[in-house]
């Protein structure tokens, strides 16, 4: 299947559930008072996404079940043992998590702008911003014990969530003690992707199969899909933002340079004896001319440090694609390799 069509297949599937996940989210996490505190906690969720996560979550259901995609009811979704249980709540938790990974984020970065609006710290003040994030995280836990699994599995599902989010913290960690560093090895940064952006898509994955009832092999290849396909997502970032024109990533091509980010591309080059903090030479992003980010790729690319990102990102991906294999041979599974496919290409 080519690119193009994998990526129309998966917008389909996500568009397919997006309007349940919200209308469900907007039910499992309601208004109440304080109002501020409510609405700034329901605002980046209100603002919208793809929700991605929670539909790797109800795919993941779905292919476990064996089931045609879209033809049970999420809210009572047969387990492996045939008992009814809510696999939505369950993804509309991953989400929730997401939502106050990114508040906190913007609070750090002090990011203006957040999927099209305001960041939450901008829209209302640092405090309630904080407060919000801090209830969504306990929310998150709250709806994960509503979805009438058997008390053992709810159980390892919410310690699995709690694991994952003090992994967040641990890779949020790092990547600040990484800009105060002058050395990074590659397996170390490696490690910082792994915990800040590929657990959640791991928990994604593994946490209807827990609820579900799946054996453990079964949990951990599906947890181990979420975040080998989730770290390639992220190494694959990095090689947007030196190979896509500006126009189609929706910011200037090699701002990563400008900042001096550590990404797998710069390490690998540091390896190689390039100098990579003077491969540009401006201050901001808007003052970055193509012939410069030019200069810089070709140097880039004569070390093979896009290649060895871009390498890395697919050979993830295929080992990912191969943890599946523990699944039923169904569409939601074809789904789910589509989607790892598409988080290295995503229309680029």
């Amino acid at each position: 299947m080519s690119p193009d069509a994998t990526e129309q297949r998966v917008l389909e599937a996500i568009r397919q559930r997006r309007e349940l996940i919200n209308d469900a989210l907007d039910e499992d996490v309601p208004m109440a008072e304080p109002a501020r505190l409510y609405e700034a906690s329901r605002y980046l969720i209100q603002a919208g996404g793809k929700r991605l996560r929670p539909t790797v979550s109800l795919l993941t259901a779905e292919a476990l079940a064996d089931v045609e995609p879209m033809s049970e009811d999420y809210r009572s979704f047969p387990t492996l043992a045939g008992d009814p249980i809510d696999v939505m709540i369950a993804a509309g938790s991953i989400e929730v998590i997401q939502s106050f990974t990114l508040i906190h984020d913007d609070i750090m970065d002090d990011d203006d702008l957040r999927r099209g609006v305001p960041a939450v710290h901008k829209e209302y003040d640092t405090e309630t911003a904080i407060l919000a994030g801090d209830t969504l995280y306990a929310k998150a836990f709250e709806l994960l014990t509503k979805t009438g699994a058997d008390p053992a599995n709810s159980l390892e599902a919410v310690r699995r969530l709690a694991t994952t989010c003090t992994q967040i913290c641990e890779g949020q960690a790092l990547d600040i003690e990484f800009e105060r560093r002058t050395e990074v090895p590659p397996d170390e940064y490696l490690q910082m992707v792994e915990l800040k952006t590929a657990v959640l898509y791991g928990t994604a994955a593994a946490v209807p199969a827990v609820i579900m009832g799946a054996d453990d092999d079964v949990v951990e290849a599906l947890y181990q899909y979420g975040m080998e396909s989730g770290s390639a997502f992220q190494i694959q970032d990095d090689v947007l933002d030196l190979t896509v024109p500006s126009e189609k990533l929706g910011k200037q091509r090699g701002s990563d340079l400008v900042e001096n980010k550590e990404t797998i591309i710069s390490l690998h080059a540091r390896q190689q004896g390039i100098d990579v903090d003077n491969l540009v030479d401006v201050e901001t992003a808007e003052e970055l001319t193509e012939d410069a980010v030019e200069a810089a790729v070709a140097e880039l690319d004569e070390a093979g440090s896009i290649d060895y990102a871009r390498d890395m990102a697919e050979d993830l991906t295929e080992q990912a694609k191969a943890r599946l294999d523990v699944l039923p041979d169904n569409e939601a599974r074809d789904l789910l390799r589509d989607i790892a496919d598409y988080l290295i290409t995503r229309g680029y």
